[in-house]
């Protein structure tokens, strides 16, 4: 059996300090790290009020930071970053907050931009194929319904689609 290092109170505080210093956490990350850590529960609650009320902990600049990530980075839709927060246990109030980081000319950009790039690599398969690929792949990566079958409906116009 490998051997666990055991922590005392500040050495846990200290070492949760700079694991949420790193980069933004949710809470339920955090909670994971101490309960991998091994802590009991006493502790964990003690750790968490002071990370929280030192300002390492915020899910409301979380749950910001990741849905401008995201978007920007992965190029998710607004579904996908929902989810995301909800498995992360983030209030529905911050879970919209998060969402109005997302400018509206960018996200109709962005999606634009994937919907052409991804009709572009769809060669030689059958027009219901490539819509319904195509709209798979926009779906998988979070797009709202509508906005998808908007989209598949413009570049049908515009490229025979």
């Amino acid at each position: 059996m490998p051997f666990k290092p055991s922590y005392i109170l500040p050495e846990a505080i200290k070492k949760l300090e700079r694991y949420c210093a790193y980069r933004e956490r949710c809470h339920k990350e955090a909670v994971s790290k101490l309960k991998e850590m091994g802590m009991i529960p006493e502790a964990i609650d003690q750790i968490m009020a002071h990370l929280v009320l030192e300002g390492y902990l915020n899910e409301e600049r979380f749950a910001k930071s990741f849905a401008r990530g995201k978007f920007t980075i992965k190029k998710w839709g607004r579904n996908r970053i929902t989810n995301e927060l909800k498995q992360r246990n983030i209030s529905k109030y911050n879970i919209q907050t998060a969402l109005r980081e997302i400018d509206e000319e960018d996200y109709q950009r962005t999606l634009d931009t994937l919907a052409r790039k991804r009709v572009n690599q769809l060669t030689g398969k059958s027009l219901p194929e490539k819509r319904r690929k195509l709209a798979d792949y926009l779906f998988y990566r979070g797009w709202e319904n509508h906005l998808v079958y908007d989209k598949i409906e413009a570049l049908l116009k515009e490229q025979h689609l």
